[in-house]
């Protein structure tokens, strides 16, 4: 409905005003301003009543975005707390050997990035030099986020300080010989350096959002203090559309995470070129950041622009600044004065007269060079603000010329990211720019040379007292290997007696088991539960009450369920970490509690149990992030498996995630079919992950919704379930020449090949013994690396091999997965093999429909395991035909 001039009606509309004489006075007023003084006056006075009202705490919509300048004036900066010449200094060496590294590489055609840390040389410098924790003073340090592309600058830092050779340097990018830099920030290359792998873009805005939320978990837990860490992530503007970059700014706001800071590199370039080409992307995250409840920094321009600013009376300058796009910005950073008169200046005469005031000098300082991310003190006000600023996260966006101080055939140029070496002359140029003492000479040999004053150069000194103040070297990784104490043995004895007539799925036996080990003296503080909601649906509304659902918050509000057992409980202190309905967040929770033994040298065992369908397929690249971060914990796909979860169709049915997590090296993977194996797999878990030889890697453990009587636990079966496979029921031949089958079976698929066992002995006379294979991946891995040793010539025999040695008869796999899963062992099988498995994609039905549709229920095993042994004569074909026709296949 619209009012009576045809306007929508607003929200005020709906409001009763107290003083309709007084508001009509206010409407005039500024209708009398935008006729006297137009406009751009009148949009001036609204703009800053509302940031009046703001700073004074009056309940109003914030204004989302502000003018193109620095929020903080030049007047207002703090004093600069260092030697401003000493740092310029500093950075030129830095700049000068990223450089210098990625050219010789080139060599061998290696690449690398140089335009990306030349762009944001400061806000790293002024970060190392005042701001970052270091490890070894109180606390854990600050958590540093490094922009991928920037690796060089970071290596070059590490040489000026002593923590890196030329040696080093020259093996950037080449490591098959053991020394050599990794391209980018990944710990599981280079663990003593590197925290937090980043070049995955997209991950590291979403990491360092968890992170620091997980630090004000463990504070709030009691387990760490870690109030004085603060997260820092460095980001590209191009980056940032990505979704993962911007997929929990609204969590960070809500929950006050006053310890994050985001610094966001505008050099308005992506990869190939412009960010925003027609628009001003700048802006367009401020109003995103602010929209979503940050404080955001704006540090655009340098001192430079002070003069031009000063002499914009009628507003004409900022307004022109509002509306060029940043492809055009980027245009006159590579063009000469005359054009930047006419284009920019030119555009209306208040500019132009304005521009008449200018020296051609200082419009080219202005637009080729004097950015508020190349100036020291300029970060160093933004930086100030952020770490002083409470009860939000704050986003500093701070603009830069990509390829700064690299020369004209380098900066601002789009097609400056795939350019990977400097000319001799243009290096000569770069020195001089730079002010470095490095003399021709240097050159002779055709190589750019590393640049260093000296070991005891009041550079090198400089540098180590400032990191030395702020505790010690970064970034910096370190381990203080703490080994867990094995939890009690009740735990897991309760799984290995079984469940005698009762039916249990083994998502049910799961949380059974981690919901005791939680009630561990020593240990049971240290699990952190991680669910991306409905973790009703794999039962873990127990844990709620006894353990918490973790809120800064605790609970405001009383929940409506209180009066029933298993309430919904928010706690301060809360162990539960439910994520809402983001599997990104729940695994980048994951990642961060799964490392915090390095971040904040405290050990926690993660778990995380999602539909297996929407974990490994949908957060892929994150599980390759905590693999390179050396992360450690379960991972767990409840309701596992193409057939098990009736009804839901072809998006929730897994038939694959194990054939992706196989291709992890980190990743152990396995699909246990009872609840005695997976008491074993966890509690072997525990040893390898957290005990006194702990290794890098984490744990995949699929498990199902379909209730069944759970078994007690054979005798002698441990290793087995740990290698993988072993024997669990050994058929009973009929007659001493009855033909013989093997079937192998992970997971739910063990009771459709029990079923078979008892129709091949009952209808055919054949014998066949059932083996659980709990983990093929496992045994995929022994096999390659008892493949690896007979190249060394160390001749080993696969545990598969051995295994199954001397069974008599063929082998059929099947599982609840596509084949290629079970194939994975195939090679390494001596008898003939043959597999059953679930490809192609889910539908919805009942489970008997589902496994007869695609071939893999105990009917369509039998009729495949007489075809096995029809093609070696063992029974007649007709046997085939007939067993099809009798169970309606």
């Amino acid at each position: 409905m619209t009012d009576p001039v045809g306007k929508l009606p607003s929200e005020l509309d709906q409001l009763p005003d107290r003083d309709p004489e007084e508001t009509a006075e206010w409407a005039a007023s500024l209708d009398a301003v935008t006729k006297a003084a137009g406009p751009h006056r009148a949009a001036y006075l609204m703009r800053r009543s509302l940031q009046h009202a703001e700073g004074a705490g009056l309940a109003l919509p914030k204004l989302l975005e502000t003018d193109y300048v620095n929020s903080i004036p030049t007047a207002a900066e703090p004093d600069f707390d260092g030697d401003l010449e000493m740092e310029s200094r500093i950075t030129a060496w830095n700049r000068w050997n990223a450089a210098a590294m990625v050219t010789r590489g080139s060599r061998f055609g290696v690449g690398g990035h140089i335009a990306t840390f030349a762009s944001a040389a400061w806000l790293y410098e002024t970060g190392f030099n005042h701001f970052f924790r270091g490890k070894e003073g109180d606390g854990s340090g600050d958590q540093l986020y490094i922009q991928g592309h920037a690796s060089p600058g970071i290596y070059a830092r590490a040489f000026l300080d002593g923590r890196l050779s030329e040696q080093q340097l020259d093996n950037f990018r080449q490591e098959a010989g053991g020394e050599g830099l990794p391209s980018y920030p990944h710990p599981r290359r280079l663990p003593w350096l590197w925290e937090f792998p980043t070049v995955s873009m997209g991950l590291g805005p979403l990491s360092a959002i968890y992170q620091a939320r997980f630090n004000r978990y463990l504070t709030n837990r009691s387990i760490k203090d870690t109030s004085n860490s603060h997260v820092w992530a460095f980001l590209g503007d191009g980056e940032m559309d990505e979704p993962e970059s911007t997929a929990a700014l609204a969590l960070a706001a809500r929950e006050q995470l006053d310890n994050l800071t985001f610094v966001i590199n505008c050099n308005l370039q992506r990869l190939d070129g412009p960010v925003r080409a027609n628009f001003r992307v700048v802006q367009e995250l401020e109003g995103a950041f602010r929209g979503a409840g940050w404080n955001v920094i704006k540090t655009l321009w340098g001192n430079a622009w002070d003069e031009l600013f000063q002499l914009d009376t009628t507003g004409a300058l900022v307004r022109r600044l509002r509306e060029v796009p940043d492809a055009q910005f980027q245009t006159y950073a590579t063009r000469d004065v005359a054009y930047i008169r006419e284009h920019f200046f030119g555009a209306e005469p208040a500019l132009a007269e304005l521009a008449k005031l200018l020296t051609d000098a200082k419009i080219a300082e202005c637009f080729y060079t004097s950015r508020g991310g190349h100036e020291a003190r300029k970060v160093y006000a933004a930086y100030r603000a952020a770490v002083e600023h409470k009860g939000a996260p704050t986003v500093i966006l701070a603009q830069t010329v990509k390829g700064y101080t690299l020369g004209k055939g380098f900066e601002s140029k789009n097609a400056n990211h795939q350019m990977k070496k400097l000319s001799t002359d243009e290096f000569k140029s770069m020195r001089e720019l730079l002010g470095l003492p490095i003399p021709d000479s240097a050159f002779a040999d055709g190589l750019v040379p590393y640049g260093h004053p000296g070991a005891d150069s009041p550079e090198v000194r400089y540098l180590q007292e400032r990191r030395a103040a702020l505790g010690g070297p970064a970034p910096a990784r370190r381990v203080h290997a703490v080994a867990l104490p094995e939890p009690e043995e009740r735990a897991f004895a309760a799984l290995k007696k079984g469940s005698g007539k009762q039916e249990m799925a083994t998502t049910m036996a799961f949380v059974r088991l981690v919901k005791d080990l939680m009630r561990d003296k020593q240990t049971g503080k240290r699990w952190v539960p991680i669910v991306p909601d409905e973790a009703r649906t794999f039962g873990m509304e127990s844990l709620f009450p006894s353990a918490g659902i973790y809120s800064p918050l605790g609970q405001t509000y009383e929940p409506v369920d209180r009066d029933q057992l298993m309430y919904y409980k928010e706690a301060k202190d809360g162990q539960i970490l439910n994520e809402g309905i983001t599997e990104a967040g729940a695994m980048a929770d994951f990642i961060a509690a799964s490392t915090s033994y390095a971040t904040h040298g405290e050990t926690m065992i993660p778990f995380y149990i999602f539909y297996s369908m929407f974990g490994w397929q949908r957060t892929g690249d994150q599980m390759w992030q905590l693999a390179d971060q050396l992360g450690k914990g379960f991972i767990v796909g409840a309701t596992a498996g193409r057939t098990t979860l009736t009804g839901e169709g072809l998006q929730h049915a897994d038939g694959h995630s194990h054939l992706i997590a196989s291709t992890n090296p980190a990743s152990l993977n396995y699909d246990p079919a009872f609840a005695y194996e997976i008491a074993v797999i966890v509690k072997d878990g525990l040893r390898r992950m957290y005990g006194p030889e702990a290794e890098n890697v984490f744990y995949y453990l699929t498990v199902y919704n379909e209730p069944k009587q759970q078994p007690a636990m054979p005798e002698g079966v441990e290793e087995g379930i740990r290698k993988g496979l072993y024997r669990f029921k050994e058929g009973t031949p009929a007659k001493a020449d009855a033909p013989r089958v093997q079937l192998l079976a992970s997971g739910t698929a063990i009771h459709w090949a029990l079923e078979a066992q008892q129709l091949l002995a009952a209808d055919w006379g054949v014998t066949a013994d059932v083996w659980s294979a709990t983990s093929w991946g496992e045994l995929r891995r022994d096999a390659l690396e008892c493949d690896e040793a007979l190249l060394r010539g160390e001749l080993r025999v696969p545990y598969v091999t051995q295994a199954l040695e001397g069974a008599p008869g063929p082998v059929l796999a099947v599982s609840d997965w596509m084949r290629a899963v079970p194939d994975q062992i195939s090679q390494w099988v001596p008898q003939d093999w043959s597999s059953l498995g679930t490809d192609g994609f889910g539908l919805s039905d009942t489970r008997e429909a589902a496994r007869r549709h695609f071939g893999v229920d105990a009917q369509s095993v039998t009729v495949a395991a007489l075809a096995q042994l029809a093609r070696r004569g063992e029974v007649p074909a007709s046997a085939v035909k007939e067993a099809r026709e009798r169970y309606g296949l």
